[in-house]
């Protein structure tokens, strides 16, 4: 934090020290440990700094989370920041969300759409590591915005020190807003394996058959294929015998059931995202995984789940291992809802994004802390809840004793100094400046096909 430093300290202080979730920064002023006033918060996240890629690395070295079999698992997530009453914040754009207000039907809200890259615990908790975030803007094609993202933050992690050549690769979890294989071609050449869960509707191709196969099974000879047969999730007939079939028996989901396709993929044109794609379209090949459970924890219908891993040539172990860690991913959900009922990441009436950028970085900057301070915090539960191990602590919990902590802690913020306010604006005299409206802006749309694409504008 290069400008405003102390301020900024402090306001990440306040906001672990805050008795109860936070409803509004300026309510953080008034904590003990926040020292200046509430002018200089304001001014801190308009005119402050945070020096965003060196606390990525220092986010990349500390201790990472990792899977049952030691290899580090990496989701992604887009949560949206809702603006719809913000005609002067500029960069909004119309996110999707699912029933608000008590409706049943989808919606679309103005805001910023943020994309966040978190390392995963194995096991069922509600803690993870933030590693990256970014806002999405207008202009911006999602996979690819998010495969930069990645990219940045393999890297970061590479010269860290916290993957080695001899490790496995880096797990990355993906939802079914993403085109598993378009993000595992964008990753060409990283030490990872994408896994993302597919729509129940895909087509997808088997592997082309040899040369022998395709003379054994047409003898009347002819042009050998390019592709394989078609693979529809929704037509049994087409799957044919599984590579692999494993069956384990769980608490939350009773029966799971999976059956795994080797060599399985996606048959590319040149149209929508492959568009520009000057050279020959590639055969992205992976394991198709379809796995089946006999109940919910909510208790709605179990619909069978696909995912794609672009790695081939899995072990029923290997095949059990994926679906367990993609299940995992849902821990985030407990974490963006502390991010968001809590810590009141979402909560501020910040007129600029730049200013959003901050507070998101000031918030993951304190998810950080109690996650570190997690193994020291005292169980200061409420008399209605149950005991909890150190170890099991949810962040709301470490939260609560994060002030018992904070004296035994280096405070990196220097005395503040006194100074008078200023007179301010004069009292009924009329703005003479008001602030820029702008528009909420709509998603760039990107041509869907060549025609149309080299169609001259007019």
């Amino acid at each position: 934090m290069t400008a405003r430093g102390d301020e900024l300290f402090e306001l990440v202080d306040a906001l672990l020290c805050a008795d109860g979730p936070v409803t509004s920064p300026v309510d953080l002023t008034l904590v003990a440990e926040h020292r200046r006033g509430h002018g200089a918060m304001y001014d801190a996240l308009n005119s402050g700094n945070v020096d965003v890629p060196r606390l990525r690395q220092v986010l990349a070295r500390l201790p990472m989370p990792r899977a049952a079999d030691g290899r580090l698992v990496l989701a992604v997530y887009v949560s949206n920041w809702l603006r719809p009453d913000a005609p002067t914040s500029a960069d909004r754009l119309f996110c999707h969300v699912y029933g608000r207000s008590g409706r049943t039907s989808d919606q679309f809200v103005p805001g910023w759409p943020y994309s966040f890259v978190a390392a995963l615990e194995s096991g069922r908790t509600s803690w993870c590591q933030y590693l990256d975030a970014v806002r999405l803007g207008p202009a911006d094609d999602v996979a690819e915005v998010t495969a930069a993202q990645l990219r940045r933050v393999v890297i970061d992690l590479i010269e860290m020190g916290r993957w080695h050549a001899s490790d496995r690769d880096i797990l990355i979890v993906f939802d079914a807003g993403y085109d598993a294989p378009r993000m595992a071609h964008l990753l060409d050449g990283l030490p990872v394996e994408v896994l993302g869960r597919m729509r129940s509707d895909r087509v997808m191709r088997r592997p082309t058959p040899t040369l022998k196969e395709y003379a054994l099974s047409y003898a009347q000879g002819g042009r050998p294929p390019k592709h394989g047969k078609e693979f529809r999730f929704a037509k049994p007939e087409t799957w044919g015998k599984p590579d692999t079939a494993t069956t384990q028996v769980t608490d939350r989901y009773g029966t799971a059931r999976a059956m795994a396709w080797d060599r399985i993929y996606p048959r590319l044109t040149t149209r929508s995202a492959w568009i520009d794609h000057t050279s020959e379209l590639p055969i992205i090949e992976g394991t198709l995984i379809r796995l089946q459970v006999d109940r919910l924890p909510g208790g709605g219908d179990p619909l069978p789940l696909w995912l794609w891993s672009s790695a081939t040539g899995l072990t029923g172990e290997d095949v059990d291992m994926r679906w367990q860690t993609f299940l995992s991913r849902f821990d985030l959900e407990h974490t963006f809802r502390l991010m968001k009922q809590t810590l009141g990441w979402t909560r501020p009436k910040l007129r600029t994004p730049e200013a959003g950028d901050r507070w998101t970085w000031i918030v993951i900057a304190a998810h950080t802390q109690l996650r570190l301070l997690r193994e020291a915090a005292v169980d200061l539960r409420r008399p209605w809840e149950k005991p909890a191990e150190p170890s099991r602590l949810t962040p709301a919990r470490v939260r609560r004793g994060f002030r018992n902590l904070r004296p035994h802690l280096a405070c990196p913020a220097r005395a503040p100094k006194p100074s008078t306010p200023g007179p301010g604006k004069p009292l009924g005299s009329k703005n003479r400046c008001p602030a820029t409206r702008y528009g909420v802006g709509k998603t760039t749309r990107r041509p869907e096909t060549i025609i149309e694409r080299d169609r001259p504008r007019g």
